[in-house]
């Protein structure tokens, strides 16, 4: 009696797959025609994306766009009177607590070159990075439009502006040109717009509130 009980539970067993079989092969079959369904849906998500990058170039602000120039054979400018320029100014750093010296060089429309150092204090939020003395220089003595700054200092990979100075010399330099450079080479040259692709600026500001 036992095993007439399990044969019929085993058949039952078998029974039950072979249904689920069948309803799986069934179902497959009913599926088939979701196959000429999956092409829309990759078109309708190429798409989606192909208006996604046209509402990226429809943006007007240029800046926001960023734009490297690393690794390029041929500048603009010849580099070396404001890298130097910067190499001098690190000498005078006042980075007694770091002891990373910084030194920065910043150029205006007429050629001028304005230059910065770190200068550290032992409260250590009072710290002043170099790119932000040299800029604040150039504006108390009224400078207003500038081309390049050069940045440097010792060591082997490129050392860029921190996030503070590239906030400030957007607001008062724009998308200007960004030279890293060590004691010895300059290692890398792209525009600020690489560094700080999405800023905040005057243009997200109501007008009321721009004095």
């Amino acid at each position: 009696m036992a095993g007439s009980v399990h044969t019929n539970w085993k058949g039952e067993r078998r029974g039950g797959g072979d249904r689920r079989s069948r309803d799986r092969r069934g179902s497959a079959n009913r599926r088939g025609d979701a196959s000429p369904r999956e092409p829309e849906r990759r078109v309708s998500g190429e798409r989606r994306a192909g208006e996604r990058r046209s509402g990226r170039e429809r943006r007007s602000e240029e800046g926001w766009e960023p734009v490297s120039l690393e690794g390029a054979a041929v500048t603009a400018k010849d580099d070396t009177a404001l890298v130097e320029a910067a190499r001098g100014a690190r000498e005078h750093a006042r980075a007694r607590y770091s002891t990373f010296k910084v030194g920065a060089a910043l150029e205006t429309s007429s050629g001028e070159i304005v230059t910065g150092c770190n200068i550290e204090n032992a409260t250590y939020g009072l710290t002043m990075c170099a790119e932000r003395v040299a800029l604040y220089k150039a504006l108390s003595d009224g400078r207003e439009v500038f081309t390049r700054v050069a940045v440097v200092a010792d060591t082997a990979d490129p050392t860029p502006p921190c996030g503070s100075c590239r906030q400030l010399l957007w607001e008062y330099c724009g998308d200007i040109d960004v030279i890293i450079a060590n004691l010895t080479e300059v290692k890398r040259r792209m525009r600020l717009s690489a560094l700080l692709p999405l800023p905040f600026d005057a243009h997200l500001l109501k007008e009321k509130d721009i004095e």
